[in-house]
């Protein structure tokens, strides 16, 4: 680990997991118990174009002309916010990334470690059902599960709303991608791999993530 402030190093680590496996869930824990600074593609994408930096303009010309940006320019996105103060100060989360070897591979070569790479394991029949089970409340923006966590309000139950991909047969596709380069990816991480059972509730989950942590990334908090 590097940086931090005199004397003190910063974790930097990498979540993977496939669709609804509880990512978001856990980094939010992560991110409030070691402080660091979560980032996904999405967002550091689109901060990069709005500053208007090379690779940022390099992205927007391949966004504009309607193509998928290249995992060059990806990498180059990352490389620049993982070397910004914040993250150099408080240490980073890296969200579902990288997906692909290639991308885990031209991490490595940017020069891009990581200290801990957590996968968060769920069985398919699992993923699918917590899946398609999930409702969004249009005026909250809240997120229910019809067999999980149904509202007790029957207004809200009235108006929920399903996302078009959240179907079964969309959701198999996203997993088969998913399932199609993780095997690979958590190959370029096998020293520093932890796979954690999804399926339990989220404390327990985030309690082996915590120790998982504390151990590669030799930090004890008292």
């Amino acid at each position: 680990m590097k940086g931090g402030e005199a004397g003190k190093s910063v974790p930097r680590l990498i979540i993977s997991g496939a669709p609804a496996s509880g990512k978001g869930t856990q980094c939010e824990i992560i991110k409030e118990k070691y402080g660091v600074v979560h980032l996904s593609t999405g967002d550091m994408l689109r901060a990069a174009v709005a500053a208007g930096t090379d690779v940022g303009k390099e992205a927007k010309d391949f966004m504009d002309a309607g193509k998928l940006v290249p995992d060059e320019v990806i990498i180059g996105i990352v490389k620049d916010r993982l070397e910004e103060s914040d993250c150099v100060k408080s240490g980073w989360l890296l969200d579902g990334f990288p997906r692909t070897p290639a991308q885990a591979q031209a991490l490595v070569d940017a020069g891009v470690s990581a200290d801990c790479f957590i996968f968060l394991a769920v069985p398919d029949d699992i993923l699918v059902e917590r899946v398609v089970g999930r409702r969004t409340d249009p005026e909250t923006g809240k997120i229910y599960h019809m067999t999980f966590s149904p509202p007790e309000d029957e207004e809200v139950l009235a108006r929920l709303e399903q996302r078009s991909d959240d179907t079964e047969e969309k959701v198999k596709v996203r997993l088969e991608e998913f399932r199609a380069n993780v095997d690979a990816v958590k190959g370029v991480y096998t020293d520093i791999s932890v796979e954690v059972d999804g399926t339990k509730e989220p404390e327990e989950v985030s309690a082996t993530i915590i120790e998982a942590i504390d151990c590669w990334c030799e930090i004890y908090n008292k």
